[in-house]
């Protein structure tokens, strides 16, 4: 066990506001699964509370709930799991697949942890036919699964490798993405959440919520809106034939010049080198190739092309800034953190309204509930250590 003392300052973005709590805490990073126990009381509990806000608030809301990360994380204290446990997202996400009944809810949770994560599109398409949603809908859906990832991974680069990816979709075709990446350099961790209903387009700040335990000093950001431009150039630039984006590559990378620092400023944290942010010694010429073949109308075609990972989309981004002006977003979007510090030292009014609304439906609902009264004792109390802390 990693015991990490932390300033844990929390920033929820609930329907564009934000929500702050302030505070210390110790986030230990746990080995190992959940006690059979524990996942089973959990399980229960979780769909006596889903089938009370389905029933109360309906699908939709439910998901609305899942996308508010202040909500997901006060209901995995219900639960019974530790708050500020590094493995709350997975083991939640994990309960909610197993509590969450298709006929009963009509909703699904697919997808998951590691190799899980891979099996959405097979259980997307399953579910859909389970619900009667047309052919279109479930390649939408299976897009949506896909590419939330892809922008994840790709379009936002802070040095996180995905490893969860949970995809909750309604009878209806409505859903919304849970998923979590790891960072090998320091073992922290950011989850990112996704709602359909306020999606207009994946690569232009799609996200409800962004939660990490530490805020980065340079992260390429090509999703954020002043990054307009770069994308736009970035999908020029791979419609251009091949031989012409490496003359341009190789004319703004010298011979010995393989990192950003010559451009960039020096981090504030020297313990967190921004090596995935390095210049990439060179493109995927084969993949360069298909691209001038396929000629992407927009930046989220080029992006959802197979093959275009973070190095194509770094390399072009760069080309981009340093021969045409066209400068990406450098500034890290996460927007609700346990991080060091606050988020640029600058403090957000606490929005009383969106924080009380969250914990009174938790409180109703677990009134509610079919379970013990002294299961339903130990939720609430739960809930009002997590609200105070």
């Amino acid at each position: 066990m990693l015991n990490t003392v932390l300033h844990a300052i929390l920033f929820p973005y609930y329907r564009g506001r934000l929500v702050q709590r302030t505070g210390v805490a110790e986030l230990p990073l746990h080995h190992g699964h959940a006690p059979h126990w524990l996942v089973t009381r959990m399980i229960r509990l979780a769909h006596e509370i889903t089938t009370i806000i389905v029933d109360e608030y309906g699908r939709d809301e439910f998901l609305r709930r899942i996308s508010d990360p202040y909500w997901f994380q006060a209901l995995g204290c219900v639960l019974g799991y530790d708050w500020h446990s590094s493995g709350l997202t997975t083991v939640l996400t994990g309960v909610l697949k197993n509590a969450v009944k298709p006929d009963l809810h009509g909703l699904a949770v697919c997808g998951g942890k590691g190799k899980t994560s891979r099996k959405a599109p097979e259980e997307i398409s399953q579910i859909g036919n389970r619900f009667g949603l047309s052919t279109s809908k479930i390649e939408a859906l299976t897009y949506a699964s896909r590419m939330s990832a892809k922008v994840d991974n790709t379009a936002i680069q802070a040095g996180y490798q995905l490893y969860h990816h949970a995809f909750f979709v309604t009878e209806k075709g409505e859903w919304a993405v849970v998923q979590q990446g790891m960072s090998d350099q320091d073992r922290t961790a950011r989850r990112y959440h996704w709602l359909s209903e306020h999606v207009q387009s994946f690569v232009v700040e799609p996200h409800d919520a962004i939660v990490g335990n530490a805020k980065r000093d340079i992260v390429l950001d090509m999703t954020a809106k002043e990054s307009d431009n770069c994308r736009k150039v970035s999908t020029d630039l791979a419609r251009e034939k091949p031989d012409k984006l490496v003359r341009l590559l190789e004319s703004v990378r010298p011979a010995r010049q393989a990192s950003l620092q010559k451009w960039m400023p020096e981090p504030k944290m020297k313990e967190h080198a921004v090596e995935w942010l390095s210049m990439p010694r060179t493109l995927n010429w084969k993949l360069a190739k298909r691209l001038y073949e396929f000629q992407p109308e927009n930046f989220e075609q080029l992006l959802g092309l197979r093959g275009v990972g973070p190095a194509t989309v770094r390399g072009i981004a760069l080309v981009a800034e340093l021969i045409y002006g066209a400068a990406p977003s450098w500034k890290d979007p996460v927007k609700y953190s346990f991080a060091y510090g606050g988020k640029d030292g600058v403090p957000y009014p606490v929005d009383r309204r969106a924080m009380d609304q969250s914990i009174r439906i938790l409180e109703d609902t677990i009134r509610n509930c079919r379970i013990s009264n002294k299961d339903r004792l130990k939720s609430l109390q739960r809930l009002q250590k997590y609200c105070n802390g």
